[in-house]
């Protein structure tokens, strides 16, 4: 295991002394340390993909393959805020990214799904109280994203900037995710309504090549965006996204040393990670990881790229992570939709702090 830095120790400092005080969503407060029993916000959940919290305490929770979205009332209540039109599921495609804005008054949600034919990204209005979605004024704004049995990518995040990424994956187009003009195996950039972002490095939406299937998207405190990155069978990737950056695949896995293209900062076997979400707490970086069970950290601030893992089969198939309430963070678990052992309640979203130690 690898030394945890000062960032990380001060980070474990805040989970043991501030989590008992959760108001976020209602639940028993929890007592004690960072040992702290987990805490279960929502259950019963099927194939969820992606949760968003809300600036008013409420969240909202993807489904992949019914198209649902299930949101949390800020008292913990559960309910289903309504179906993404268009929604076309099948292996490991249907719906998956969530990311929540509001512009001019509107509060936006946006989704990535799989359609017919293609993988596209959505918004439609969030209205009332408790929350549901507008569906008869859904927005199409991002389209035609290559679409697969697998390896559709699909986080998507707005950034320091105000400006959105798309992940998205080769969808078996290998040959396509270095053609900068071809949007399998990328990372995206566009403005609120789906256009390019200004400052583009291709000319288009495109930020970023070279991707195999990348499934999470969070930034540091110096606004770095970083990513994870699913293998095919050698290494899966933690990669530091630079703008025009070529990431290499499908020519190089892992750490190549390769003139043409931009290493790894962490690399995983895929039987001890296939990463999925991620999420930055104070500097570090914690990876949700699917065959793995597991939950990955590193250190953004150590150049080593060392990780640790904590939770290490515990609660099955980990699908995301997004920070929580007082230094805690969410955890979606992934044991339902035909992988995993799926126990009498899952799935669920969790509220964790780091073990000690």
């Amino acid at each position: 295991m690898a030394r945890v830095s000062e960032a990380v120790a001060a980070g474990i400092l805040v989970g043991m002394l501030g989590l008992v005080a959760c108001t976020a969503i209602a639940n028993p407060p929890l007592e004690g340390t960072a040992n702290a029993e987990p805490v279960t916000l929502a259950s019963g959940l099927e194939a969820p993909w992606s949760v968003a919290r809300l600036d008013d305490g409420s969240a909202l929770i993807s489904q992949r393959d019914d198209g649902r979205i299930v949101a949390l009332a800020p008292d913990g209540a559960q309910h289903d805020a309504g179906t993404v039109p268009g929604v076309v599921s099948g292996g490991e495609a249907g719906l998956h990214g969530l990311a929540v804005q509001e512009i001019d008054g509107i509060r936006w949600l946006y989704a990535y799904h799989g359609a017919e034919s293609d993988n596209r990204v959505v918004r439609m209005p969030l209205t009332g109280d408790p929350l549901v979605l507008d569906a008869d004024n859904t927005e199409v704004i991002v389209d035609s994203i290559p679409k697969a049995g697998n390896h559709n990518g699909g986080r998507i995040a707005f950034g320091p900037d105000g400006m959105l990424y798309i992940a998205t994956g080769d969808a078996g187009l290998r040959d396509q995710a270095r053609d900068h003009d071809s949007l399998a195996g990328k990372i995206l950039r566009v403005t609120p309504t789906g256009e390019p972002a200004q400052g583009k490095p291709f000319g288009n939406a495109v930020y970023s090549v070279g991707h195999r299937n990348v499934q999470g998207l969070a930034w540091d405190s110096t606004d770095r965006l970083w990513a994870s990155e699913f293998g095919q069978n050698t290494w899966d990737e933690l990669n530091l996204i630079e703008a025009g950056g070529d990431y290499g695949w499908p020519d190089y896995e892992g750490k190549a040393q390769a003139d043409d293209a931009i290493d790894p900062v962490t690399i995983w076997s895929p039987d001890e990670a296939s990463p999925s979400g991620i999420a930055i707490i104070d500097d570090v970086v914690y990876v949700a990881s699917l065959r793995g069970e597991r939950l990955w950290l590193v250190d953004t601030t150590d150049t080593s790229g060392d990780s640790w893992a904590v939770y290490t089969e515990e609660f099955g198939r980990l699908r995301d992570v997004i920070p929580g309430p007082d230094g805690s963070f969410w955890v979606l678990t992934n044991n339902t939709g035909g992988r995993g052992f799926a126990g009498s309640d899952d799935d669920r979203l969790l509220q964790l702090t780091l073990p000690e130690g």
